[in-house]
């Protein structure tokens, strides 16, 4: 499994065509101006194209609005992890992708939309990811099964790095996007892993503490990376988004957490290799 950046999130490519001011992307009078053309028009259309065309046509505008969508998802994610969100704005958004005000607007109305967007995609793709790795029915120990989704936790962060940092950004008590992310995502998140930990206690495989710390210190063990990413390039030159750093600080994590039973659970990609030699970048 490679680091890859943004593999396991990116939508097809945003048609660019889009930077370049077409009519439906113009200021809201032309857009208006369109609309009211589109209604005489889309008639004498549907008389001579035949209705065959119209699916693929329908659906390549379906593909151009959802990649559209993707890519301000994107720069929304970069720009709320930067400045956080009282200082963001859909104008810096828009200015990120390059696609004019009024199409942001068009999409995602307000700044608060973006926000919880991206943070309903994000934990909806490490759903997925849990699903993938760590399936429900698939006949895994506790102790399997954490490791597993904690390891798709860290993928994604080492992926998205931006995205601890846009939830670091919130993280302050009386915040009303923490109440709402945590009532929304986090809690069902958790919900799904206690138990876990629970049944791995039980089996003597976890140490025994309250169930929530644990959860919490892998929380800090998985984003270690994306918090200090950048210090570690500054104090060392070593670059947390190489694919040999996080190889190395993931079987760390695996060793030092799940102790020496962590090798017979490995993933078959990660079985049978050799300790990795961490070279700086000068």
């Amino acid at each position: 499994m490679t680091s890859t950046r943004r593999n396991d999130l990116e939508q097809p490519e945003v048609d660019r065509s889009a930077r370049r001011s077409p009519a439906h992307m113009r200021p809201v009078d032309v857009v208006a101006f369109d609309m009211r053309t589109k209604a005489s028009t889309a008639a004498r259309v549907r008389s001579k194209t035949p209705k065959a065309s119209v699916a693929p046509r329908k659906r390549a505008e379906q593909q151009r609005s959802q990649a559209t969508r993707s890519a301000i998802l994107e720069a929304a994610l970069v720009e709320f992890a930067e400045k956080g969100f009282e200082a963001a704005s859909i104008r810096s958004i828009a200015e990120r992708t390059g696609f004019q005000h009024p199409l942001i607007t068009y999409h995602y109305p307000s700044k608060d939309v973006p926000w919880r967007a991206v943070a309903e995609v994000t934990f909806k793709r490490i759903r997925e990811a849990w699903d993938q790795r760590a399936a429900e029915h698939a006949r895994l120990s506790p102790r399997e099964r954490l490791r597993a989704e904690y390891h798709a936790v860290f993928r994604h962060t080492a992926a998205f790095p931006e995205f601890h940092r846009f939830m670091r950004q919130e993280a302050s008590i009386g915040n009303p996007r923490l109440r709402w992310v945590a009532k929304a995502v986090l809690k069902p998140l958790i919900n799904r892993l206690l138990p876990q930990i629970e049944a791995a206690q039980k089996q003597r495989s976890l140490p025994r503490v309250e169930p929530i710390l644990f959860h919490y210190m892998m929380m800090s063990l998985v984003a270690a990376l994306s918090e200090f990413g950048p210090e570690m390039r500054v104090t060392r030159r070593l670059y947390a988004e190489r694919h040999e750093v996080i190889e190395t600080y993931w079987k760390l994590v695996e060793d030092t957490v799940f102790g020496a039973h962590a090798d017979t659970d490995k993933l078959p990609s990660q079985r049978g290799g050799k300790a990795t030699k961490i070279r700086k970048r000068y």
